[in-house]
């Protein structure tokens, strides 16, 4: 059964149409990759899978292990194994990584009829993780994202993931403005999350971060359509003669 299907979501934001019939498939433990030019939709349909403010969704439907996730308020969505990876992460200054983190646990377990987790159980499991993803222990005592650099953001991001555990994770554009050596560990500790009943949805627009989370399949999305999809080679295409060719085709 397939874990995510997509079929034909058309989305707006502000009367203006951004997804035209997005058709989508995902099995359990894929990773795919979604790549594009800027304006194509990447980022607005992982806004609309996990319920942000101001998108209008027009036709279609999404379907997550057979539910319709469409209906769903963002925190239901979270309590059934919806993540999403912002590409531009908020500071909130304040609050400890610690405290936010066991308040987002034991929210998502409460929603799922769990026990919550206390402060010394919660601790014990956060520091073992940070272990796992070669994170310092030291971002725990920080506020979230306050005065981060932007590898330290995405890595953050990267804990969030491993503490919720989801089933589907949306990372939208995680490379963004990484130099090299912060992308390899944000790629590294991606990769030691994936898993059999795990699947990942990557957007970005560059072929580079694919070199290190290597994806079952790519696909290209152009003007709020995905147009084709392929193995791993297909962003390699992509990088050498880029979306022309598939830009006249969604035009068509």
């Amino acid at each position: 059964m397939a874990l995510l299907e997509i079929d034909n979501l058309r989305a707006e934001i502000e009367g203006q149409e951004i997804l035209r019939g997005v058709n989508l498939t995902m099995e359990p433990g894929k990773v795919h990759a979604i790549m594009g030019p800027n304006g194509s939709g990447k980022s607005t349909l992982a806004h609309v899978l996990t319920g942000r403010d101001g998108y209008t969704v027009t036709g279609g439907e999404v379907r997550f292990d057979g539910q319709n996730i469409l209906e769903m308020e963002p925190e239901e969505r979270a309590a059934v194994g919806l993540f999403l990876a912002f590409q531009y992460p908020v500071e909130i200054p304040g609050v400890t990584m610690t405290t936010f983190l066991k308040e987002a646990v034991n929210s998502l377990r409460k929603a799922r009829g769990e026990s919550e987790l206390d402060a010394l159980q919660f601790t014990k499991q956060l520091r073992q993780r940070c272990k796992e993803l070669g994170i310092s222990d030291d971002m725990l005592r920080r506020s979230v994202n306050t005065g981060f650099s932007g590898g330290e953001k995405k890595r953050a991001e990267v804990l969030q993931m491993a503490a919720l555990e989801p089933r589907l994770a949306v990372l939208d554009e995680t490379d963004s403005g990484l130099d090299i050596d912060a992308l390899k560990t944000v790629a590294d500790g991606v990769n030691s999350l994936r898993a059999p009943q795990r699947s990942m949805l990557v957007i970005t627009h560059y072929q580079r971060l694919l070199n290190y989370i290597v994806p079952d399949v790519v696909h290209v999305m152009v003007r709020g359509q995905i147009v084709r999809s392929g193995g791993k080679e297909l962003a390699e295409q992509l990088e050498a003669h880029g979306y022309a060719e598939y830009a006249e085709q969604a035009a068509a």
